[in-house]
């Protein structure tokens, strides 16, 4: 029975970044794979909807200038799949073993504590780290199991886009794909049963770009409960109740975004003593799960499921399992983009959760694009940025609804976890015309604002 240092299960964002790590502190490594590396992001998730979001916004462009009687979706769904195999080229298999890694293709579980069988061979390591990840959460909703859907999953593998289609969940990845599917031409019916979609995010962003989504053409379907679906000559016919009323959409195809599980079927948890609820695999602040020397991370664990926070977490794994001084993780300064165009990205407190925590013992900094230069120059925008601050000038939390605002919140990201007031921005020099100079114009606003609340200065000015 081969043994190594470290087997690895789950090829995916957390999984490649935990064996790299491994490798380059010298261990022996085994991957352990049942689909190709690369996982969600590279296959279903990250790589192939921002590739179908950019030829989107190509299309959204150009349409100001001329009209487009069609778009040839067979051709941006070959484009999407090209990427994916350009990205995959730096994962696949034979890349991995001339990096050290061993790699198998294969369902993973547990025979006990110590143990991995895959197709039916044992294979032992010192530590075990579960990097499973996450897959479409499926609703128990009349009729979907004998109706044909889509979930991010599957709709990528499409060789050309539909003409019409229900995306049923409001969250990121229905946001998005909802507004790409509808600039290339798709009819859009988004149903939401919250009353707003992107229901975590700061309420007035989301609202600016809910009116852009349903002036560019998506049918948004806001506080709507999908009760019964069924196939039709037609595609599907979707049921949904709103205010009481039973309403029916009908389009050719049907995207289930709802949300995400982990994947944990098949993994015989139970034989290794591993504790795990609906919600994934329990850990402790070290990423030890209730073997101490099997680890879990990223979505199987949570509790944020994005490729960066599963890399985050991958690295402070190993670390933990060979380092001799071990780290907790912390959750504190967490950041993310829905990537909408605009783009909307977040890091921290909402301005509902800050009061909720601190009371009105906080200040709110919001800016307009619009009165921006650089935003002048491609016309009237709905870009828009919103800080929270505490009373000494530092980042509670901040909400970026902008071009490239996935960029943008970085800057925000160094003062909030560096703990810097918002006030060190007045003197940084940012070129000009640019998006991120709305940071030097709020930090000389906040520079001022601290000087007026000095008790020697409120003196002198009454």
């Amino acid at each position: 029975m081969k043994a190594y240092d470290l087997i690895v299960i789950g090829a995916g964002a957390g999984g490649l970044t935990s064996a790299y790590t491994a490798v380059g502190f010298g261990k022996k490594v085994l991957l352990i794979e049942e689909n190709k590396p690369g996982g969600e992001c590279t296959w279903s998730g990250c790589v192939p909807s921002k590739a179908l979001i950019n030829e989107a916004k190509k299309f959204n462009q150009v349409k100001a200038y001329m009209s487009l009687d069609s778009i040839d979706t067979k051709k941006v769904m070959r484009h999407i799949k090209s990427v994916r195999e350009a990205v995959y080229k730096h994962e696949d298999p034979s890349t991995l073993k001339q990096d050290g890694i061993d790699f198998i293709k294969g369902q993973a579980s547990f025979k006990d504590e110590k143990t991995i069988v895959v197709d039916g061979i044992g294979i032992k390591a010192e530590k075990i780290m579960i990097a499973s990840g996450s897959s479409p959460f499926i609703p128990k909703i009349q009729g979907l199991s004998q109706t044909p859907y889509l979930t991010n999953e599957t709709i990528f593998e499409l060789e050309v886009l539909p003409k019409s289609i229900v995306v049923l969940g409001g969250g990121a990845i229905g946001v998005e794909l909802s507004q790409a599917l509808n600039r290339l031409g798709v009819t859009v019916y988004l149903i939401e049963m919250m009353p707003s979609i992107l229901s975590k995010e700061e309420p007035d962003l989301v609202k600016r770009l809910e009116e852009l989504l349903t002036r560019e053409g998506v049918w948004l379907h806001t506080a709507s409960k999908a009760i019964r679906v069924e196939s039709i000559d037609e595609g599907i016919a979707l049921t949904y109740e709103k205010e009481g009323k039973a309403q029916t959409v009908r389009a050719e195809a049907l995207l289930v975004a709802i949300g995400r599980q982990p994947n944990i079927k098949g993994l015989n948890l139970e034989a290794a003593g591993i504790t795990y609820d609906k919600k994934g695999i329990t850990v402790d602040a070290y990423l030890r799960t209730s073997q101490k020397h099997i680890y879990a991370i990223g979505d199987v664990v949570g509790p944020y499921q994005f490729s960066h926070m599963a890399n985050v977490q991958g690295i402070l794994a190993v670390k933990n399992a060979f380092l001799p001084i071990k780290s907790k993780i912390t959750y504190e300064h967490v950041a993310w983009v829905t990537f909408t165009d605009p783009e909307l990205a977040r890091a921290g407190m909402t301005e509902k959760e800050a009061r909720d925590q601190f009371g009105n013992h906080i200040l709110v900094y919001e800016y307009d694009f619009n009165d921006l230069d650089r935003t002048q120059t491609k016309g009237a925008s709905i870009e828009s940025v919103k800080l929270i601050l505490d009373k000494k000038f530092k980042v509670l939390g901040a909400s970026i609804l902008s071009e490239r605002g996935g960029e943008m919140i970085g800057e925000i990201q160094v003062l909030k976890t560096l703990g810097q007031p918002l006030t060190k921005m007045a003197d940084i020099i940012h070129p000009y015309p640019t998006y991120s100079e709305v940071f030097v114009k709020l930090g000389k606003k906040a520079q001022v604002d601290r000087l007026l609340a000095m008790p020697i200065v409120k003196i002198f000015r009454k």
